[in-house]
């Protein structure tokens, strides 16, 4: 059995190594810590990182983790020469928005909202992961559905969907 701190450093490795997030059930399969007390411990890991302000920082998204730089010091790491760009056109972004919105929702209707066709720009950001297929709409020819996936919370810094302004917030 792993001592605390122990549990403590193991999550910080997992979430360093996957890079993205993990869920809750898998950290408890690989650390195997019961649910209860792994939470328990994660929230203190989450605080100690909070209270010494560090560059990284671990975020609890959509029922599970993931460790990423702290948004405060986004201006400075974009001035690195080798940081990833993954910038947005403004037809992405606009596409990405409507989905995020309306979610779940199926291509025709984006491009109803659009105004133009938005396959290329769909498996764009499917490409990319921020959005995900969610299925069929039981309607006749079964458009596929779209949503927003984990990615989408984490490049934004959201710890769910709750968290998206208002429509018409600044």
């Amino acid at each position: 059995m792993l001592m605390r701190d122990d549990i403590k450093a193991a999550v910080e490795a997992v979430l360093f190594v996957r890079g993205e997030r993990v869920p809750l059930d898998e950290l408890v399969d690989i650390l195997e810590v019961p649910l209860v007390d792994l939470k328990e411990i994660i929230e203190e890991l989450v605080e100690e990182y909070n209270k010494l302000k560090r560059g990284i920082q671990i975020v609890a998204v959509d029922r599970g983790y993931l460790m990423c730089t702290r948004p405060d010091y986004s201006d400075i790491l974009a001035r690195m020469e080798k940081t990833a760009q993954k910038r947005l056109s403004p037809a992405a972004a606009e596409t990405l928005a409507i989905i995020a919105y309306r979610q779940p929702v199926t291509r025709s209707q984006i491009e109803s909202i659009r105004g133009v066709k938005s396959e290329r720009v769909i498996a764009n950001l499917l490409e990319k992961g921020l959005i995900e297929e969610a299925g069929y709409k039981p309607v006749p020819g079964k458009p596929i559905l779209y949503i927003t996936g984990s990615e989408f919370l984490r490049v934004f810094g959201l710890s769910s969907l709750k968290d998206l302004p208002a429509v018409g917030e600044d």
